[in-house]
């Protein structure tokens, strides 16, 4: 098929390596704001670049009819208005705040510990996420989507703060640390004793992959979608 890169970074290249190894034609690479004339009529439209530009970007190729992976994180207080915009152009919209496939399955994870856990009131929980120091935001969106996990299966929680667990506010505690692609840990704490589940990423491939599958899954559909669609899960 043939793809828009949105935002031509780190992700991006690696994204249009993948890509080209599966067979699939790159006929755009943008690092300014996408238009009919500049993304070349693609069949799906790839998204990685920064929170500021984000809405702007995934605004246009939706308006163009095109369908849109988006993975940039911190821009999340418009996604309603993204998806309204999808739907009434008749095309589709799938967002991912990570694209692995090892992630999405931590994600599933996650709440199966959170359902174990939710009646054990000696256990306190705070999350963690370490990713390279030139990440804009943060928490990372896999740490809001984990915090998210919780939420949903734990009334005692129904917001993050960054830092220590307060009241309903689950903390996140997050660290920008040299070039670290990205770990994110959720531990369970008592007077006695731990329960921690990890996911280590070791380089970008495993993004880049989900994020090329996910492309495929989403050519010629219309509506709004996640990496559960993709994976079954």
């Amino acid at each position: 098929m043939k793809i828009a890169l949105v935002g031509y970074g780190k992700m991006g290249k690696i994204i249009e390596e993948i890509a080209l190894k599966r067979g699939h034609e790159i006929v755009a690479r943008l690092k300014e704001t996408p238009t009919a004339e500049n993304l070349n009529n693609p069949d799906v439209a790839i998204e990685f670049s920064i929170p500021e530009a984000a809405f702007s970007n995934i605004k246009s190729c939706l308006e163009n009819k095109i369908p849109v992976i988006s993975g940039t994180t911190g821009w999340l207080e418009k996604r309603a208005e993204i998806d309204t915009i999808a739907l009434e152009n008749g095309t589709a919209f799938l967002y991912g705040s990570n694209f692995s496939l090892g992630v999405n399955l931590f994600f599933s994870l996650n709440e199966k510990l959170a359902a174990l856990m939710k009646n054990v009131d000696e256990y306190s929980c705070q999350l963690e996420e370490i990713h390279h120091i030139h990440k804009k935001d943060a928490p990372s969106g896999t740490a809001i989507s984990i915090a998210e996990g919780i939420f949903k299966i734990n009334p005692k929680f129904d917001a993050w703060k960054l830092e220590e667990t307060k009241d309903n506010q689950l903390g996140i505690f997050a660290i920008r640390e040299d070039e670290v692609p990205g770990t994110h840990s959720v531990f369970y704490r008592s007077e006695v004793d731990e329960i921690e589940i990890k996911h280590t990423a070791f380089n970008r491939n495993g993004f880049a992959l989900g994020a090329v599958v996910a492309a495929e899954f989403i050519k010629d559909k219309k509506g709004i979608f996640t990496m559960n669609d993709v994976l079954g899960l």
